[in-house]
């Protein structure tokens, strides 16, 4: 309570009611269903960049491999909608009915064991969330075990990623290779293609989203965030004070993960399909500049990071494609020297300042006007 009295704390808290109101009211009521789609694809990657804003500006562990757990959680979506669409009623015309087509394509005659437990839509759901976060668990646990960190972790984790890449496009069979799974048309019966399912699954993109910040919120306001906070600008000495580093930093990590995976899981649904386009190097580096732009300090900020660099994204893309790259890779040099906070950075120096000293001149309510004499008490009056 102390935390949401203070001034951070009733911005911080503005902020969200803003961000919220943006989402669900003005957006929905100024854009046709098409734009409505697009920010809703946008929104999927602040599941990324909101995770980050723990792992990278929190905790100080920098990640370029985030696409790892967007692409975990859209793949695992995607096989439980791909099976769903692959009915032997559907199928009929394949050599091997009941299987997704690139498998026939690639002549496997039964569905993969692996594939099995995605029939089960639940079982689907605590996928999207745990296979992300099991995989992060693993190598957050073998590299923060041997104090590994810094610059080196980045290098790690952007490995993974063209590894992981380079595993799911070589396993064709398995996977749907370059192409990655599409033709996803239903979610239980729900044809998810048409332009209402579509609003409808914005607006259930936009209320996870809000309630990843605010539980966001909960750990970096808890003790937790605080360690983390130390972990990130004194290690050594949090170490020596006797808390486990590397579980705190797992944990952080592992949560990262977790909301990346339900950010991949909500993009296949918004889309329609999953490739490893979004698992590899590129997108995860763009998810960094997402939450670098945003300000890594400010989950609220990373949100609006992602709007406005993915509609740059998209707005610049049209009339020079060839040039997105480099303006993105320009971009991040120019907040990284320029801006090193982000948009939150330049509100929290020059706008919030204004704000702060227009309050102050404000006239005080008439129930705070107090004669001196009330200030003193009853005693002066006698």
């Amino acid at each position: 309570m102390t935390k949401f009295l203070s001034s951070n704390g009733r911005y911080e808290a503005i902020g969200f009611l803003l961000l919220a109101a943006l989402l669900i009211v003005v957006i929905p009521a100024m854009t046709d269903a098409f734009r409505l789609n697009l920010v809703g694809k946008y929104l999927t990657y602040a599941f990324v960049a909101v995770g980050l804003v723990l792992c990278w500006g929190s905790a100080g562990i920098l990640s370029l491999g985030q696409g790892i757990f967007f692409g975990l959680g859209g793949y695992c979506m995607a096989m439980f909608l791909k099976l769903e669409a692959s009915t032997p009623e559907a199928t009929a015309i394949q050599s091997t009915p009941g299987i997704p087509d690139f498998m026939d394509w690639n002549q496997l005659t039964e569905l993969p064991f692996f594939w099995e437990p995605f029939h089960s839509f639940g079982f689907t759901l605590l996928a999207v969330v745990l296979v992300p976060a099991i995989l992060a668990f693993v190598i957050g646990f073998a590299m923060f075990t041997r104090r590994v960190g810094g610059v080196y972790f980045a290098i790690i984790t952007q490995a993974i990623a063209a590894i992981l890449t380079i595993l799911i496009i070589g396993q064709q069979g398995y996977t749907g290779g370059v192409n990655g799974i599409t033709d996803l048309r239903t979610l239980h019966g729900w044809d998810i293609r048409t332009d209402d399912a579509k609003t409808i699954l914005y607006f259930v993109n936009a209320l996870l989203l809000l309630g990843a910040i605010g539980l966001s919120m909960l750990v970096r306001n808890s003790k937790l965030g605080r360690i983390l906070v130390a972990l990130r600008d004194k290690e050594d000495r949090v170490r020596f004070s006797g808390y486990d580093v590397a579980a705190f930093k797992t944990f952080v990590f592992c949560f990262a993960a977790a909301l990346a995976g339900v950010g991949g899981a909500m993009f296949t649904l918004q889309v329609g399909f999953m490739s490893p386009t979004f698992v590899g190097i590129v997108p995860s580096i763009e998810m960094v500049i997402f939450c670098a732009v945003g300000g890594r300090l400010s989950l609220i900020g990373a949100v609006y990071g992602t709007l406005l660099v993915n509609w740059a994204k998209t707005s610049f893309s049209e009339s020079f494609p060839e040039l997105w790259l480099f303006a993105m890779g320009a971009l991040f040099i120019v907040v990284v020297m320029v801006f090193p906070n982000g948009l939150a950075g330049i509100f929290t120096s020059h706008v919030r300042p204004l704000i702060d000293r227009f309050l102050r001149r404000s006239p005080a309510p008439l129930a705070d006007r107090r004669t001196p004499d009330a200030a003193v008490g009853p005693a002066a009056a006698e």
